[in-house]
Formats: structure tokens, C-alpha cells, sequence
């Protein structure tokens, strides 16, 4: 943990260096990752590149894993980040996906791409800040999560390319990757711009991860989504509120002789 008197939102460029600059003007052997150091993190990498998608997809697990494990962000999360969104939008990244004989029944790696910066913005966002004070005191933080908060607006500049992408998962995709992402202050003049895209995915997307995250954020917005709900969304904020209550209700008493387990969530 650290202090984030010094750590304060700083500005930083709106465009990311190319893919191979960045992957070697890295010291990838100094960074922490959950299991030693990111020696081996830019082979993996190199391999997100490949024409064979399969290959991709095994990559997948070795250049992100080891630097988001149990949620946690590590000295070479920040790193690995911006690599992955100087790929974004390479067209190496989708090679063979249109191959209908290729022995691949995985999502695009540039979903899943998009997923991952998405989720780990998800756990460096505000929230986090406010349950990190909670716990450590207000103004201190965890280092490597500040350092992923400082780079959004360079992560941002390729997400955002994506929005109005021709395929639909990926630039569904890329919204709910921004969301979080322009919670930064010099981000958040994209608001408006998201709430459009927003709307548009929620009048066409039945995908419930999705329709959450983007009506989370219009009522964070200050947006009325009353008219941009459907049935399924009026039944999943019920079902939610059930286990919230059932949450607060829960004071750990032994019961019965032992701890009972949490309500699951």
C-alpha cells in the first residue's frame, strides 16, 4: 500500500507507442507477477500476434494470467496492458478467425482482449479506490492499481477505436471495456458519447453481463433508464436486491454449531 498524495491522476498521452516498442523497452525480468517475475510475459505476448488462432488462444492464458490472478494487479499488469492495447487494433490479432476449418471453437482474441482490460479496469475503478479506504485509511491505496488508473487514458485511446467496430460483440465489447476506463478526469467528456452507445447496445443485446454494466453506468450518469429496460433487466435488479438484502442480513453468527457458508453470489 502507498500513499496516494503522490500517486494523483496524471496526464498521459492520448496515443499508445507501437506494440514493439513498448514490448522491448520493457525490463520484463524486474516486474512481479503472481508466480516470480515477467520473464517469459514477452514471448507470450509475441504469440498474441500469431496467424494461427489456436495459438492465440494459448497465449491467451500465459501473457495474462500470471498478472491478474485472484483479481489482483501486479508490476507488470500495467505493462502487459498497454501492450495488449497497442494490439487492439492489429489485424494479426484476427488472422484465421473467418476460417470456417479452423480448429478453434473459442471467442475472437480480440473479445477476449477486450475483456481483460475491461475487467481489470473493473478492479481498479473507484469502487475499489472507496473499499481500499474503507479498509487502509482514506489516501491509501495499492500501488499497481494506481499505476493501472494513471494509464486509462492511453488504454482508452485504442478501446475506443472499437466502438464503432462492424461486428457487435466487439464493439459491445468495447463499451463495456470504457466504462470503467473513463472514470479518469480527463476521460470523462466521453460520458455522453458512451450513454449513446449504451442505449444503442441495450436496445439490441440480450447478453445480461452486459445490459448490467451498461445500466449501472447511465444511473451512475445521472440517466433515467426506466424506458431502457426490458423484463429480463426489471427481474435480474429484483433478484440482485434479494441478495443484497440477504447480504446485509447476514451477521456470521455460528449457527447450528459452525459457521454457515455466505449466501452465494
Amino acid at each position: 500500500m502507498t500513499d496516494s498524495s503522490s500517486q494523483n491522476e496524471q496526464p498521459h498521452p492520448t496515443t499508445l507507442p507501437p506494440f514493439r516498442t513498448l514490448l522491448d523497452s520493457t525490463n520484463w525480468a524486474s516486474l512481479a507477477t503472481a508466480c516470480g517475475t515477467g520473464e517469459a510475459l514477452p514471448a507470450a505476448l509475441t504469440l498474441l500476434t500469431d496467424s494461427d488462432p489456436v495459438i492465440r488462444e494459448s497465449a491467451l492464458d500465459d501473457a495474462l494470467g500470471p498478472v491478474t490472478h485472484q483479481n489482483s494487479i501486479y508490476e507488470a499488469t500495467v505493462p502487459v496492458a498497454l501492450c495488449v492495447a497497442a494490439l487492439l487494433n492489429d489485424p494479426a490479432i484476427t488472422s484465421g478467425e473467418d476460417n470456417p476449418g479452423a480448429e478453434t471453437q473459442n471467442r475472437p482474441t480480440l473479445v477476449q482482449l477486450l475483456e481483460w482490460l475491461g475487467d481489470t479496469a473493473y478492479d481498479a475503478n473507484d469502487e475499489c479506490v472507496a473499499i481500499d479506504e474503507h479498509h487502509y485509511g482514506e489516501g491509501i491505496h495499492d500501488e499497481q492499481m494506481w499505476a493501472f488508473r494513471n494509464a486509462r487514458p492511453a488504454i482508452f485511446s485504442a478501446v475506443h477505436r472499437l466502438l464503432g467496430h462492424d461486428d457487435a460483440d466487439v464493439r459491445h465489447t468495447a463499451l463495456v471495456t470504457a466504462i470503467p476506463l473513463i472514470e479518469h478526469p480527463l476521460l470523462t467528456q466521453h460520458q455522453a458519447d458512451l450513454a449513446d452507445h449504451a442505449r444503442r447496445l441495450l436496445a439490441t443485446s440480450t447478453d445480461r453481463h452486459r445490459r448490467d454494466r451498461v445500466l449501472d453506468a447511465l444511473k451512475a450518469w445521472g440517466h433515467d433508464t426506466s424506458a431502457l429496460e426490458d423484463a429480463s433487466d426489471i427481474a435480474a435488479r429484483e433478484h440482485y436486491a434479494r441478495l443484497r438484502a440477504a447480504r446485509a442480513s447476514w451477521d456470521g453468527n455460528w449457527t447450528d454449531g459452525s459457521y454457515s457458508d455466505d449466501p452465494p453470489f
